[in-house]
């Protein structure tokens, strides 16, 4: 069953297109028509390319791998920071930083920094700083929360990037396309869609359609890290069960041991020492010799 349907995305004005005098050709086969000067979306194909997306999103939310969705323009990122947030997933909705991917162990340093900033907040070494070291510090710490902290979590490289307009956000691309990472994107009229690999043809300037396509992504990601919940619990719960089994089993008398003991009982005679037997046989002649002399 499809994630949306055509009336769905027509009222969130998904099908508007740019200009035809800024088309990019690349965008030939997702476009429906052309009123007005203004290219219209095929709502069909977006249809059938969302449910792709949200499909291998989903798979790699189960898998437990993060997926990275960046959206810098007005009217993403507030969308992007609520809906993305929910998920718990990293986004950018500030300026990206270049080298973020390419670059992750610097970038990393600055979330250790912001880090290492908390915690002389909370060891008591702020206290000890000069007035214009802690503003120094304090504003040092809001520009690295502003631009890096929704990424504080992600401790490796994510396994997907969403981007939301991909003209704007073209060095994250870029850099995810080096680094090899899938690129899943809105695409629109005005964009090239020959460096993504899950190309969602659809308007990228509408809050209401970025705020739809978000929302439909955010849910396969949910629904991705549930699944991998409930087999985590199963796996755990299976365990468990074999434990307790097992200890139970653990020195319990069966049959076939009960079988096993009798027949040794029953086939073999104790065996007595050359010796004993010796000793045994001196004794009852002494016995009778003295009954004799008796």
């Amino acid at each position: 069953m499809s994630r949306t349907n055509f009336k769905e995305l027509l009222d969130a004005g998904v099908h508007f297109g740019h200009l035809k005098r800024k088309w990019n050709p690349g965008m030939a086969p997702y476009i429906f028509m052309e009123r007005n000067g203004i290219h219209i979306i095929d709502l069909e194909k977006t249809v059938a390319k969302i449910d792709e997306a949200a499909s291998a999103l989903k798979q790699i939310a189960k898998s437990g791998r993060k997926v990275l969705f960046v959206a810098t323009k007005k009217q993403a990122k507030e969308i992007v920071s609520e809906k993305v947030g929910a998920v718990n997933m990293p986004y950018v909705t500030e300026r990206w930083p270049g080298g973020m991917l390419t670059n992750f162990p610097t970038i990393r340093k600055a979330v250790k920094k912001m880090g290492s900033i908390d915690k002389m907040s909370t060891d008591g070494t702020f206290d000890n700083l000069s007035k214009r070291e802690k503003l120094q510090i304090t504003r040092q710490r809001a520009k690295l929360e502003k631009n890096l902290g929704s990424i504080a979590e992600m401790t490796r490289q994510p396994s997907a990037l969403f981007v939301v307009d991909v003209v704007k956000e073209h060095i994250a691309v870029h850099e995810a396309k080096r680094l090899g990472i899938p690129v899943f994107a809105m695409v629109d009229t005005n964009s090239d869609p020959a460096d993504i690999d899950f190309v969602i043809p659809a308007n990228d300037d509408a809050a209401k359609s970025i705020s739809l396509i978000i929302d439909i992504m955010c849910k396969a990601v949910a629904e991705g890290l549930d699944e991998r919940k409930a087999e985590k619990d199963k796996e755990s719960t299976s365990a468990d069960t074999d434990e307790v089994s097992g200890k139970a089993g653990k020195g319990k008398f069966t049959v076939s041991d009960y079988d096993e003991e009798k027949a040794e009982v029953s086939d073999e005679a104790p065996v007595e020492d050359e010796e004993e037997v010796a000793e045994k046989a001196g004794e009852k002649a002494d016995a009778d010799a003295a009954e004799e002399k008796e």
